[in-house]
């Protein structure tokens, strides 16, 4: 099993094709499996690298009692330096894509470009949204304890979609399956991971800093509470640019795979150069 030490942790990784190297960053409570489109399709023509972020999938948990979008930001960091990385696009989807924003605000020089899906800044807009970010989601540990999370997960989906009236969830059957075929979290570590991504807006981001070509991306039925980063992003991040993800809900590398991978392999195409240097020297899986 491939795995690299990343600070105090041992992290999972899986590694594809040649070419220019692509880090993938799944979102909360999924694993690396949510990318299995988009490495299929892509590693014909680059280095993919899919990883489970602490406290997640083959990666598991860790001793620490408290996590941070800093700290799976450091974790990567020792990812692309332990596998050596030459100068990585990096795919972040919602919390995967808080990390992403967080790397790439303070190591822009080591990256190549940058693709932010179906995620948010730290900002909160309104009190609504500190109340879906930061009190909701830390609202789904007590019962996630008696009950499990898969269950918590999709009354919350079902409260979701009666609220905004659209299938903010897209096809959740394509979540259900993943989860299902991997490894669980831990009820510890779904609260310290919840508790990470509600804290996320205590964080300070310096937008200005990210000088790499940056896509994002948003689902066309994305919640509106998070939807509403994607002007902010545009506006902040110098390079940006958002496209939407026709008929796709939050998971919209999922709900239109055929989409979003080519808006990806046409971002790619056009800001990476095909002559760069392979992905990985020096590294052999299960190392």
């Amino acid at each position: 099993m491939p795995t690299v030490q990343t600070n105090d942790i041992e992290t999972y990784y899986e590694r594809s094709g040649v070419g220019p190297p692509v880090v993938f960053i799944h979102g909360a409570i999924l694993d690396h499996n949510q990318w299995k489109p988009q490495v299929d399709s892509l590693s014909g023509e680059y280095t993919t690298i899919t990883y489970d972020v602490r406290g997640h999938g083959r990666t598991g948990g860790s001793a620490r009692e408290t996590y941070s979008i800093d700290l799976f930001a450091d974790d990567l960091d020792a990812l692309i330096t332990a596998l050596n990385l030459d100068n990585p696009v990096l795919c972040g989807l919602s919390t995967g894509g808080c990390i992403a924003q967080v790397y790439a605000a303070h190591h822009s020089d080591r990256l190549a470009g940058l693709v932010l899906a179906d995620t948010f800044s730290p900002e909160l807009f309104n009190r609504r949204e500190w109340l879906q970010r930061s009190v909701l989601l830390k609202a789904t540990i007590p019962p996630t304890r008696l009950i499990g999370y898969q269950r918590v997960e999709k009354a919350m989906v079902w409260l979701q979609e009666r609220v905004q009236g659209t299938d903010v969830s897209g096809d959740y059957e394509n979540i259900e399956r993943l989860r299902a075929s991997g490894p669980k979290l831990t009820t510890d570590e779904f609260a310290k991971v919840i508790r990470a991504v509600a804290a996320f807006d205590e964080m300070e981001l310096n937008f200005s800093s990210i000088t790499v070509p940056t896509l994002v991306l948003y689902g066309e039925h994305e919640p509106a509470f998070i939807r509403r980063h994607a002007p902010k992003l545009e506006a902040e991040i110098p390079t940006a640019s958002v496209r939407d993800v026709p008929g796709a809900g939050h998971a919209s590398n999922l709900d239109n795979p055929e989409f979003f991978t080519m808006a990806v392999r046409e971002f790619l195409a056009q800001h990476v150069q095909r002559d760069a240097p392979s992905s990985v020297d020096g590294i052999e899986d299960g190392d």
